[in-house]
């Protein structure tokens, strides 16, 4: 997440000020700068380039009818930005979890996306990629609610409490969820021979 340009708090005002006013080039620079970060989170939750791909579009419809809504003076436009993906995503995940799909699960790093590592072998980065998938799928293996904790903690490295604001549940609850997450992940990453025993 590192290598995601996040735009200062005048910078992000003076952007959806632009969008505001209708410039296009403004709009494509949120769009360019975010885009990546919201589509893996949406693909975390979905395990899936085409809902994830219709996810983080979703998303920034959103985002563009609420432009009004933005305040600089609450928090920069990541922040911002970030907490309306979550949202839509969270609540996307729950409706899914209510009808759940059979369709396997595809390869995230055949997506567009993905950005190559500098200076990595082929070898290692298929290797990676290998390793990625199979975190995928043992994060996958999860109950819904231990998942939704580990992937907002230990991915999107939120702090207990914007989880706790994020799910509306006791602090306690995300602790015990992300702890119990955690264990069960390692043991399936165990099964699978992903991890050593």
């Amino acid at each position: 997440m590192g290598a995601v340009r996040s735009l200062a708090t005048n910078e992000g005002a003076e952007l959806v000020r632009r969008c505001r006013a209708g410039d296009g080039a403004a709009w494509e620079e949120i769009v360019q700068t975010y885009s990546r970060r919201i589509y893996n989170l949406a693909y975390r939750f979905t395990s899936r380039a085409d809902s994830a791909e219709d996810l983080t579009q979703e998303v920034f419809i959103r985002v563009y009818k609420s432009l009004d809504q933005y305040n600089p003076k609450q928090g920069d436009l990541q922040n911002w930005l970030m907490r309306l993906a979550r949202n839509l995503i969270i609540d996307d995940y729950r409706k899914r979890q209510r009808a759940p799909q059979d369709e396997a699960a595809d390869d995230l790093e055949n997506h567009q996306y993905h950005l190559r590592a500098a200076g990595g072998t082929v070898q290692r980065e298929m290797e990676r990629r290998e390793l990625g998938v199979q975190v995928q799928a043992g994060i996958d293996k999860l109950s819904p609610d231990l998942r939704t904790c580990v992937i907002l903690r230990d991915i999107e490295e939120l702090s207990y409490q914007e989880i706790v604001d994020l799910l509306k549940i006791p602090e306690g609850t995300v602790k015990s969820r992300i702890n119990r997450g955690r264990i069960e992940l390692a043991k399936i990453l165990r099964r699978m021979r992903v991890v050593e025993a």
